[in-house]
């Protein structure tokens, strides 16, 4: 991050340190002031590539590795508009057996707790699909429409219109449970297909983020890269 750091700008900002003067001033870096991808590059995907994040590969060595260069990593985090790194990046390993132990409680509420249940495929003897895979249907059974219940029993039905007659299919064939750890690594894996912007735009987005860093006049102005804050001091 250490590269882009050199695009922020500066702010002039009242020293509170205790044994400054009340004129005193100390700059720092600008956070307010974040770059981004252009609107019309942004929502074009002919700029970017797609990539998938291997194990616990960090920001840096994806930029390493597409780049050539890992103080780059901030145009991953711009590309795919990553804000909060700790829970937009897949955890690493160890982190991440951590952090479901402390969720969870126990390794066996972790690996064989229910977090929800969901559909398989069903299919007519006409191989048309009557039930998509992959809906959630929660821990409670809805009952209304083709889920139905018999005694203890649950189902789904509908009429097979090759066969001739209303069909019956018990909860085992079209319904799975879906583990917390199913779950959470299904999650952590969405967060692996990223999109990287391709290096021949890369000088375009350096010139862009380099004016929009830029201040323009203003009480505050000092310079393109400098505004001075207030002095709170002499108005309190």
């Amino acid at each position: 991050m250490a590269h882009y750091f050199s695009y922020v700008s500066n702010f002039n900002y009242i020293s509170l340190l205790p044994e400054a003067k009340i004129s005193d001033y100390i700059t720092v870096k600008n956070f307010f002031r974040r770059g981004q991808v252009a609107p019309d590059i942004f929502t074009n995907l002919a700029f970017f590539e797609n990539y998938s994040i291997e194990g616990d590969e960090r920001p840096d060595q994806v930029a390493q590795e597409f780049y050539n260069d890992p103080t780059l990593d901030w145009i991953v985090f711009l590309s795919n508009n990553v804000i909060n790194v700790q829970t937009e990046w897949p955890l690493p390993s160890y982190v991440f057996d951590k952090v479901m132990l402390e969720k969870y409680g126990s390794y066996n509420t972790l690996y064989s707790g229910i977090h929800h249940y969901q559909t398989n495929e069903i299919k007519d003897s006409l191989e048309n699909v009557v039930l998509k895979s992959g809906i959630r249907v929660g821990n409670t059974w809805d009952t209304s429409g083709n889920f139905i219940k018999e005694g203890n029993e649950y189902y789904y039905e509908f009429f097979d219109r090759g066969l001739g007659y209303t069909v019956q299919i018990p909860r085992n064939e079209f319904i799975d449970g879906v583990t917390n750890y199913d779950y959470e690594m299904n999650e952590e894996d969405k967060k692996r297909n990223i999109y990287l912007l391709k290096p021949e735009y890369l000088g375009i987005l350096l010139d862009d983020i380099n004016t929009i860093m830029k201040y323009k006049k203003s009480s505050q102005y000092e310079s393109r890269t400098l505004k001075k804050g207030d002095n709170i001091r002499l108005y309190s």
